[in-house]
């Protein structure tokens, strides 16, 4: 009969891409439903704890026991990788897939999005002192970087974080795993200068035409009201001179 830990080895070992543990739970789940046997359908009844648990005894054995591989947990989930310490000959498996080097001021760019993430690209330059367009471009060509929305700043910029992908290249679990990440992130840094944007003719235009005008003044509003009486429309008599008498 196999052991739980067992069990959990296989199904990390022989998925093409991380497991995380619901993924995990859920082969327990899926094999317990399918079967009549009452220790798969025990081992289908696996809690989250208990999975993770068996995930860190496995690590440690392969630890102790000095492998060439190890049990790592990715930002995606658990994978069995080799250890770093082989790369120079597993790289003579894949001569194909060369990796290519950043360059240092990529690099640079790539570290002040890591640790002030989300960030905007004037930011970016207010930190470097220079233009990073085709240092963005590189590190979105790569996957490392990606739109994280609209700042809410004068003209809406964009914003950039880290993928998953970058978490995975660099062997994270997350960006507080970065060294110094508390550190680095409290240190003031040179921020950009946001200006509003000045409004176009076209625009002027539409904002005059919105604009309702003032209403005119009432000359009877501020007199002071005599008479509410409606204005009678027959003429008013006039007084005759008196006649003298005739003598």
């Amino acid at each position: 009969m196999l052991s739980l830990k067992q069990v959990i080895e296989a199904l990390v070992f022989a998925s093409p891409k991380p497991l995380t543990i619901e993924e995990i739970r859920k082969a327990l789940r899926g094999a317990a439903s399918a079967s009549e046997e009452l220790d798969v359908i025990a081992i289908g009844e696996t809690s989250d704890e208990e999975v993770a648990a068996q995930l860190n005894l496995i690590r440690a054995e392969y630890e102790q026991t000095g492998r060439a591989f190890q049990l790592a947990e990715q930002a995606n989930g658990w994978a069995v990788v080799t250890v770093p310490a082989t790369v120079e000959w597993v790289r003579q498996l894949y001569p194909e897939s060369r990796p290519t080097r950043l360059s240092g001021p990529a690099l640079e760019t790539l570290a002040i999005i890591a640790y002030r993430q989300p960030v905007t690209r004037a930011d970016i330059e207010a930190v470097r002192g220079v233009a990073v367009d085709g240092m963005m471009q590189v590190l979105l060509d790569r996957s490392l970087i990606k739109i994280a929305g609209r700042a809410d700043l004068p003209g809406r910029p964009l914003l950039y974080e880290t993928t998953e992908y970058f978490l995975q290249h660099f062997g994270l679990r997350g960006v507080e795993e970065l060294p110094n990440n508390d550190e680095l992130r409290r240190v003031p840094l040179p921020k950009a200068e946001y200006a509003e944007p000045k409004k176009g003719k076209a625009e002027k235009e539409e904002a005059a035409e919105n604009t309702e005008p003032a209403p005119a003044a009432d000359p009877v509003s501020d007199a002071a009201v005599v008479d509410e009486a409606p204005l009678s429309t027959e003429p008013e008599p006039t007084a005759e001179a008196p006649q003298s008498p005739e003598n």
